[in-house]
């Protein structure tokens, strides 16, 4: 274990930045502040829906659904089958314990709480030690622009399933949304941020279109290591791989390094993608080769282990 000390900031968003982010609090604890993706947020079924707060909630909890990644484990669907008994929406399915966090999570924001103090009411009730933190408390919506006009976000990924191409991706709100409060709190003794493998454009590219959001953190002078979520040319799980090639992006670790250029000082690549190092370091960062699929809990926490010595060398490489 790398023994490193600080405090740390993480972006997540979706199965694969929960997973990274539950190895970092396994070895952080209460050290450990995760910034999470709120553009796919929605209203379903009268209730304000969370999805990647709660993916990364649920896991770090320890309740996540081990099949899916998503989801509460044990499940039952009793709710949803009389939704569709009614005639109602099935496309996006709640289960019957996650949708008492819908639930409690609309009533409180109906009251006028803020979406920073449900989540944070949440995790307390779920025993989750570090801080969970929506980008904003302001209202940011991933919006997908198709050949047949444009989609939100949850019809795009969930109904359609991400089977038609993007041509384009909108973050609506963005403009007027500011970044949240909270995360000034947690600079002090911050020592790295890093942004786990989520998908660059659905999961961190929202929390960077905050206006001043990438001037937050490279201001923070403090080194900046992601982990891509390409291994091999493809994506373990979900459309980043399809979405980097409809846009035009190389589909690798190299689309990576250019999508995050000027904002990491390091990226982590698999073993798988080794021979593409030199290619990265072209443009402009360290980088670190290392197993990056999480296919086990201990693999969560070597991989986030792994980042926070890359993060230390880089820090100590820039001290020097």
């Amino acid at each position: 274990m790398s023994g490193y000390a600080g405090e740390v900031i993480a972006l997540a968003g979706g199965v694969g930045g929960a997973k990274l982010a539950d190895g970092l609090a396994r070895l952080l604890g209460g050290r450990l502040t995760v910034l999470v993706n709120t553009g796919d947020d929605f209203t379903h079924l009268g209730l304000h829906v969370s999805p990647d707060l709660d993916t990364v909630m649920y896991t770090l909890a320890g309740i996540a659904n081990p099949q899916t990644g998503w989801g509460v484990a044990g499940e039952t669907w009793s709710f949803m089958a009389q939704v569709e008994r009614l005639g109602g929406p099935a496309w996006f399915r709640l289960g019957d314990r996650d949708l008492a966090t819908h639930v409690f999570r609309s009533e409180r924001l109906a009251r006028g709480e803020t979406l920073s103090a449900v989540t944070a009411s949440l995790c307390r009730a779920l025993g989750v030690a570090p801080a969970l933190l929506p980008m904003s408390d302001d209202p940011v919506r991933t919006m997908i622009a198709s050949d047949d006009g444009e989609l939100a976000f949850q019809d795009y990924f969930v109904r359609l399933g991400c089977a038609v191409p993007v041509r384009g991706i909108r973050y609506d709100g963005a403009a007027r949304s500011r970044i949240n409060p909270a995360l000034a709190a947690r600079e002090a003794g911050l020592s790295a941020l890093i942004i786990c493998p989520s998908n660059p454009y659905l999961s961190v590219d929202p929390i960077l279109a905050i206006p001043g959001m990438r001037e937050w953190l490279r201001g923070r002078g403090r080194p900046i290591v992601a982990v891509s979520p390409i291994v091999g040319g493809a994506a373990l799980k979900g459309p980043a791989a399809k979405i980097m090639g409809e846009l035009g992006a190389p589909v690798s670790v190299t689309g990576i390094a250019r999508h995050y250029r000027g904002l990491i000082d390091g990226l982590v690549i698999d073993e798988a993608d080794a021979g593409l190092a030199s290619e990265v370091a072209q443009e402009g960062m360290a980088v670190r080769i290392a197993p990056t699929v999480m296919s086990a809990p201990e693999h969560r926490v070597a991989l986030a282990d792994t980042c926070l010595a890359f993060a230390g060398e880089i820090a100590g490489r820039t001290r020097r």
